[in-house]
């Protein structure tokens, strides 16, 4: 009987503690974080309860178990076990805790700036440390769960006395994705694209959708993901239309007969534009730009807060300008002058008439 009591007092009474001290905490952060509205990390960091529980369950287990007398003969197992079960839940809550500490810096910064092209700088930043911390995290875990194994010691050993020839191999073997992942902390901390930005890359339009240490997502205007590394954006030219401001002008080109009435043109385009919600006021014109034997080219000039609202006034703007021309002035559209070719004057050539005879020929 004691045999099956030991090992169920001494389980039960770890899992009391552990759900004692996870309610206590969450009790603790939940009453800080009702006096302290005003900052974010003790609300955030109730995220951390059950990595917590689990590094305390784990513990009292790893260092109670020997008190349960069971499977005395798999002991050094057991014990192997939990050792690499607590660097795990160590691992999930440091990570858990860093999280809660950037996404509380991230908000407090948010809540006293108003400049959203800082924003996103700041919120690329914080995700690709999160990143960083995550990847290190994992790896340091990975390490000290495979140092645990007394076989791993001796090769790790090994690999460090030979740590200078593998760093030549890893440097060749990985040097584009060493590339990437420079060129990842160069966009983020180098201010070059962030997240949210529009851009234009390999004639795409689309926006900036994610960035991490190795590629970036533009999302484009039809719904498509274009996944391209971020070592692209170090190396070539691209346009980005976020730098410098949101606010854009955009352009509209009329190929027009010369008979065009500019004048109320222009005056239909800024009724147009008073009547579209995505101008936004600041700038509008109407000119002709441009001159040909048969066209002229007007331009219209509008401008609105973003790209795309400066979409949905260009689009506006060409189909509603084109609708009254259309309906009111239908002459100063383009057309096609055609005629039938007169006879050549020496007749060396043969001309087909207009009722399909021949004509006459002469000598000159």
């Amino acid at each position: 009987m004691e045999n099956v009591l030991r090992p169920l007092i001494v389980i039960g009474a770890a899992v009391v503690v552990t759900l004692a001290i996870g309610w206590l905490a969450d009790r603790l952060l939940r009453r800080v974080d009702a006096r302290n509205p005003q900052t974010p990390l003790w609300g955030l960091l109730r995220r951390c309860r059950i990595p917590l529980q689990c590094v305390l369950l784990i513990a009292l287990l790893r260092g109670t178990y020997r008190e349960m007398k069971v499977l005395e003969d798999h002991e050094a197992g057991i014990g192997q076990v939990l050792t690499l079960l607590l660097i795990g839940s160590c691992a999930w809550l440091v990570v858990r805790i860093a999280a809660a500490v950037v996404e509380s810096t991230y908000a407090r910064y948010a809540a006293r700036s108003h400049d959203p092209a800082r924003l996103r700088r700041v919120r690329t930043q914080v995700s690709l440390i999160m990143r960083v911390v995550t990847a290190v995290v994992g790896v340091v875990a990975a390490a000290a769960m495979l140092l645990t194994f007394p076989a791993m010691r001796t090769v790790g050993t090994s690999m460090l006395a030979s740590a200078g020839v593998l760093g030549i191999v890893a440097g060749i073997a990985a040097q584009s994705t060493l590339g990437n992942l420079f060129a990842g902390f160069q966009i983020a901390f180098g201010d070059m694209v962030r997240l949210g930005d529009t851009v234009v890359v390999d004639g795409e339009w689309g926006t900036v959708d994610e960035i991490t240490l190795t590629f970036l997502t533009v999302r484009t205007w039809d719904e498509r993901r274009i996944t391209m590394p971020v070592s692209y954006f170090t190396s070539k030219p691209f346009e980005n239309w976020s730098r410098g401001g949101a606010q854009m002008t955009g352009t509209v080109f009329f190929h027009l007969d010369h008979s065009a009435p500019v004048h109320e043109m222009r005056q239909k385009l800024h009724d147009i534009l008073r009547e579209c919600k995505a101008w936004d006021g600041r700038d509008w014109g109407l000119a002709v730009t441009d001159t040909t034997p048969t066209t002229i080219q007007v331009r219209a000039l509008a401008t609105a807060k973003d790209a795309d609202d400066i979409w949905t006034v260009r689009v506006t703007v060409r189909e509603q300008l084109i609708g009254w021309l259309a309906d009111n002035h239908p002459y100063a559209l383009p057309r096609i002058m055609t005629s039938f070719a007169a006879p050549h004057p020496n007749g060396s050539a043969d001309h087909s008439a207009p009722d399909g005879s021949s004509p006459r020929t002469g000598r000159g």
